[in-house]
C-alpha cells in the first residue's frame, strides 16, 4: 500500500510548561496512537499548536517525535511559517531527525494571492530535503487553495500530496476529479467526512480525534476501503459522539483544549496549552470526562 494512505493523527504537543515539552507524556502518546494502528504521525500541525510554539520547542518536538516513533510509521512535520527561511531551517532539522515528509500551509499573515502562492511553492519545494504536502486550512490562513492552484502545484517537483481541512466536500470532490490519474494522495482533515472521502477515492485522513481514539479512526478507514457501509454507519455514530468533545468550549481553541483535556483524563499526557490559551477548567473537564465515559474510553 502507498506510504501516504491511511490515518495520520495530527499529534498534540504535550507541554509541561509554556516552553517545556512533556517528554514522558509525548512518549506515551506516540505509543498510544501506534498501538491503535495508525499509518503515520503528523507533528506540528494545527492540533499540535505548531504556530504557537517557540522555535526551540518546535525543534525539540520534532526530535522527540522522531525518536519516539523510531521509524515504525512515517512522520510528517509541519513547517508552516510566515518566513520561508524558518520553514527551510525546520525542514532541514526534520530531515536530520529522520522525518519522512513535510507539510506547509499558505503563509498566514499577509495572505498571498493564488499566483503568489504558486510562486512561493515553486521557490520553496525544490529547496526542501523531503517531499512536501500542501495544507489547505482556510479558517486559519485566510487563503483557500483553489483547485486550479493545486493542479498546477502538483506538477512542481517535490510536492507529492495534500491535506484538506476546509470541510468542504464539494471542493474535495472537485480535487479528486481534477487530480484523477495522478499519484497525488489527498488526505482529509474533517474527521466527520473521513469515511465518505475514502469511498470516493481519498487517500485517508488527519483526524484530531485519532489522538484520543486511534483505533476508531483506523477502523473507519478500513471499513471505507472495504466499502462496508453498514460498518461505516456504526463507526460514524461513535465518531460523532467523540466530536462532542470539540463543542465543550466556546472558542476556536476549544477543539485542541478538548483533545488535550481528554488525553489528560486518560492519563496519557499533560493538558497544558501553549499561550495565549489555557486548559479547560473543572466544569469543562467534567463534561469531557462524561463524553469519554459514554464511549467507554475513560
Amino acid at each position: 500500500m502507498n506510504t501516504w494512505h491511511g490515518i495520520f493523527p495530527p499529534l498534540v504537543t504535550p507541554l509541561a510548561s509554556a516552553d517545556t515539552l512533556d517528554v514522558a507524556g509525548f512518549d506515551r502518546l506516540v505509543e498510544h496512537v501506534i498501538a491503535g494502528g495508525v499509518h503515520g504521525i503528523f507533528l506540528l500541525g494545527t492540533t499540535g499548536e505548531g504556530p504557537s510554539l517557540s522555535a526551540k520547542l518546535k525543534y525539540e518536538t520534532v526530535s522527540a517525535g522522531c525518536r519516539a516513533v523510531a521509524k515504525r510509521v512515517p512522520v510528517m512535520v509541519g513547517i508552516t511559517d510566515t518566513s520561508s527561511i524558518e520553514s527551510l531551517a525546520l525542514a532541514a532539522h526534520a530531515a536530520a531527525c529522520g522525518a519522512d515528509a513535510l507539510v506547509v500551509a499558505p503563509p498566514y499573515y499577509l495572505p498571498p494571492g493564488q499566483e503568489e502562492l504558486l510562486e512561493y511553492l515553486a521557490h520553496l519545494a525544490p529547496k526542501l530535503p523531503l517531499p512536501l504536502f500542501l495544507y489547505n486550512m482556510p479558517a486559519m490562513t485566510k487563503v483557500h487553495i483553489d483547485v486550479a492552484t493545486v493542479v498546477k502545484a502538483s506538477a512542481i517537483p517535490n510536492i507529492i500530496g495534500m491535506k484538506d481541512s476546509s470541510g468542504n466536500m464539494i471542493y474535495y470532490h472537485e480535487l479528486l476529479t481534477a487530480l484523477r490519474g495522478r499519484d497525488f494522495p489527498l488526505l482529509i482533515g474533517a474527521e466527520e467526512l473521513l469515511g465518505e472521502s475514502i469511498l470516493f477515492g481519498g487517500s485517508g485522513g488527519v483526524p484530531g480525534g485519532a489522538n484520543i481514539a486511534p483505533s476508531l479512526h483506523v477502523s473507519m478507514y478500513a471499513a471505507a476501503m472495504a466499502k462496508d457501509t453498514a460498518r461505516m454507519l456504526d463507526l460514524q455514530k461513535k465518531m460523532f459522539a467523540l466530536r462532542e468533545i470539540y463543542r465543550v468550549g466556546h472558542y476556536a481553541s476549544s477543539g485542541i483544549k478538548g483533545v488535550k483535556c481528554a488525553l489528560s483524563i486518560m492519563g496519557i499526557c499533560s493538558d497544558f496549552m501553549a499561550e495565549p490559551f489555557h486548559n479547560f477548567r473543572s466544569a469543562e473537564r467534567e463534561k469531557v470526562h462524561a463524553i469519554l465515559q459514554t464511549l467507554n474510553i475513560a
